[in-house]
């Protein structure tokens, strides 16, 4: 095996091997690319370096008696990879108002909430205002690379669809938000300096209004009265942009109204976002007479075109659990290209999409080396942690082409050797860097947007609602699930297969006892889910269909058709493959939705 020292491949100062830039300000920022992408083991050794230096005297790095050390070969021998729950005490500390310096050297300036969950509840991450440079550092990379591939993206806007969500405080007193809520609130977004190619048709304060109804209300109305300018649509996942085009569909004729009298409905209450609408909120006949035309038949292919005639693509992230929303992009787009342009979570922000214009099915994103200090655990060894002895994690610079690999990070905020959970694919490498395809979310069953459910959290859910069926004399024999998204919001659905116990009293249970069921199961989801469908309508109604006696047998002699080992089947409790959804739908008996929300109420702390 030949070994590449990648630190000393050192490329000319005004060299750039991603093309001509479109502007000087661009230039600089494709140079810094490069610089980082050429040196990609050297800036990470100086990361670990400066993480190490500036938290060597926090409590965490102290208990592994460093000696001040920061060279990479103490940080593996001493430093143990980590998961959230080994990390809670500490963070649970923090959130009580320890500020003593547990995990950063730095105060923690807050906690970002993860959509991940652990006992049902998000994940807090910590984190330190200076990282509010670091995301804001890559975000400037994203329109330098677009640049390179769609020419005059100055001489327009975008319309994204972007929101806040609900936010709380710890018990000591520090705020706990998403981390785009984050962003968006802070004075890097806020008091953005003007950028041509990055104007938007939605105000801010009609971006920073919380309820989501008047958000969106605003966001739309702005954007259709700016139609001729947009340039490209967006939101941050595929499924916020099908979101706002259902609401579109719910919508035209309350917006066409307010266009041709130049008023703004009664339903937006908020006073700053009233006040920003009504700056570029004027009479407009020709343009309400536009939407009916466009909207009253019900022909809602190709909307987004026919809309915003001059949009040249989509930016969502149409990756990992995202992939989908394609289909339905496709048709509301008229095939209009969908760019992913930026990977990204609330423990750190890692790296962009060079090649932003590539079907989506091909997207990899290259991780900067600045942002944090990267390792990857072989994805083959992942399985072995518990039981034996730990293994050998891979430098960024040092990962194999084809492999697999979860991503573990060290960060500037005080997570050390933290798995993220994310599994990654190396497709290539750009420079020195390595770039990666997202292939899934480690142990996520089900997902419709920022929900993540595992096949723990569903067993339980159907123990729950499986209560309700035992005064009938019925149980569960099998279950299976899948995330329908055929209809705007997607929904879980639920497969389930009965058993009445005659002659025992047992009856086949009603109507109201399985749509009790369905409420019951969305009861004992996590906070994520019951937000996504109380507060933010993400999600639609969970749905239950009970297929006939004897369809989970069919099931597995469909597998073991297709080479399935008898004595290792196991039925799958998620299904995606479209000829088993078939076969499954074709069984169904009867289908139950949940007849309410399930009770979601803001944490005030953690």
């Amino acid at each position: 095996m030949t070994i590449v020292d990648r630190s000393m491949e050192v490329r000319p100062a005004n060299s750039t091997k991603l093309g001509a830039a479109a502007c000087e300000k661009d230039a600089e920022k494709l140079e810094f690319i490069e610089e980082m992408t050429v040196n990609t083991d050297k800036v990470q050794e100086k990361v670990l370096a400066e993480i190490m230096g500036q938290n060597a005297e926090t409590e965490y790095l102290q208990r592994y008696k460093l000696g001040g050390a920061t060279d990479r070969k103490t940080f593996k021998s001493k430093i143990p990879m980590v998961t959230y729950e080994d990390l809670r005490p500490e963070i649970q500390r923090i959130a009580n108002g320890d500020r003593s310096a547990i995990l950063s050297a730095h105060p923690i300036s807050e906690f970002l909430t993860s959509s991940g969950t652990s006992a049902g509840e998000r994940k807090l991450m910590p984190t330190i205002q200076e990282e509010l440079d670091r995301r804001q550092l890559l975000y400037s990379l994203l329109m330098p690379v677009m640049n390179l591939y769609v020419a005059g993206l100055d001489k327009g806007k975008g319309l994204y669809f972007l929101f806040v969500k609900s936010e709380s405080k710890t018990p000591g007193g520090l705020p706990a938000r998403p981390v785009l809520t984050s962003y968006y609130k802070s004075h890097h977004f806020r008091a953005r300096p003007f950028d041509p190619y990055n104007v938007y048709t939605s105000p801010t304060p009609a971006i920073l209004c919380a309820d989501a109804f008047q958000s969106m209300y605003s966001q739309m109305i702005c954007g259709l009265l700016d139609r001729l300018a947009v340039l490209r649509v967006g939101a941050v996942f595929a499924s916020g942009l099908l979101r706002a085009i259902r609401f579109l569909q719910l919508h035209w004729q309350e917006f066409a109204h307010d266009i041709a009298t130049g008023t703004l409905s009664s339903m937006v209450t908020d006073a700053a976002v009233r006040d920003a609408v009504a700056e570029v909120l004027k009479p407009d006949p020709g343009l309400a007479e536009f939407i009916v035309s466009e909207c009253a038949a019900g022909d809602w292919a190709g909307i987004i075109t026919r809309i915003w005639p001059n949009t040249k693509y989509l930016d969502v992230i149409v990756t990992g659990a995202m992939a989908q929303y394609i289909p339905t992009l496709e048709y509301y787009s008229g095939g209009l290209p969908m760019t992913c342009t930026m990977y990204a979570s609330s423990e750190c922000y890692f790296g962009l999409n060079l090649r932003p214009m590539c079907k989506p099915r091909e997207v990899s994103y290259t991780i900067m080396p600045n942002m944090a200090y990267f390792e990857f655990l072989p994805h083959d060894s992942a399985a072995a942690t518990a039981s034996g002895p730990p293994p050998q994690l891979v430098d960024l610079a040092d990962v194999e082409v084809g492999k697999e690999y979860e991503l573990v990070i060290t960060t500037y905020a005080g997570l050390y050797r933290y798995r993220v959970g994310d599994i990654l694919h190396v497709t290539g490498f750009h420079n020195a860097a390595p770039q990666f395809r997202f292939v899934r979310r480690k142990n996520v069953l089900l997902s419709i947007e920022s929900d993540k459910t595992d096949e723990a959290e569903l067993q339980r859910a159907v123990e729950r609602a499986t209560e309700l069926l035992k005064p009938w004399g019925a149980t569960v024999v099998e279950y299976t699930s899948q995330a329908d998204t055929r209809a705007i919001p997607g929904h879980y659905v639920i497969y389930w297969e009965l058993l009445v116990k005659e002659g025992e009293g047992g009856r086949w249970p009603g109507k109201e006892v399985l749509e009790a069921c369905c409420l019951e199961m969305e009861e004992a989801m996590n906070t994520v889910y019951r937000q996504s469908r109380a507060a933010d309508g993400s999600i639609g109604p969970l749905e239950i269909r009970v297929v006939r006696g004897g369809t989970f047998e069919e099931l597995m002699d469909y597998a073991i058709a297709r080479g399935a080992s008898i004595n290792q089947y196991k039925v799958p409790r998620c299904v995606t493959f479209p000829p088993i959804i078939e076969l499954l739908d074709s069984r169904v008996v009867e289908a139950h939705f949940s007849p309410a929300t399930p009770k979601w109420i803001p944490r005030r702390n953690y």
